[in-house]
């Protein structure tokens, strides 16, 4: 298997890390009551970790999907190279370093970890574009 197939899935058990915090945090604020309910009723909205726990999982699902046809593609054509694999260790490195950052309310540097990994997904284009 090779790394960048190993960061995805590891991407992908992150993805279920920020689904199950982003969720456990949103019941503890408003009840386990509310989760198993419809949830048609307007409620306010998350504040504290659960608010920063909701936006890091929103987040995360915009910048995955690129990273996954990124992964895909390298894949599918075949190229494995440096910048592939230091791309796909940075996103996923910076991914898992940013939900504490952002669980916590840590400002400025959340937001540079956050440019690592997109730096680790334009590596991984880069790549795929000109080599």
């Amino acid at each position: 298997m090779t790394t960048e197939l190993r960061m995805l899935i590891c991407s992908v058990v992150l993805g279920f890390v920020h689904i199950i915090a982003a969720s456990h945090a949103a019941s503890l604020q408003r009840g386990y009551r509310w989760t198993a309910s419809a949830r048609d009723d307007a409620v306010a909205p998350l504040i504290g970790v659960a608010g920063r726990l909701g936006r890091a999982l929103r987040n995360f699902s915009e910048t995955f999907p690129l990273f996954a046809a990124l992964v895909f593609a390298a894949q599918t054509i075949g190229r494995h190279t440096a910048l592939t694999e230091y791309g796909t260790v940075l996103y996923f490195v910076a991914r898992l370093i940013y939900l504490p950052l952002y669980a916590f309310g840590v400002p400025l540097i959340r937001s540079l970890v956050w440019n690592v990994a997109a730096l680790g997904m334009g590596l991984m284009l880069v790549a795929l574009v000109w080599a």
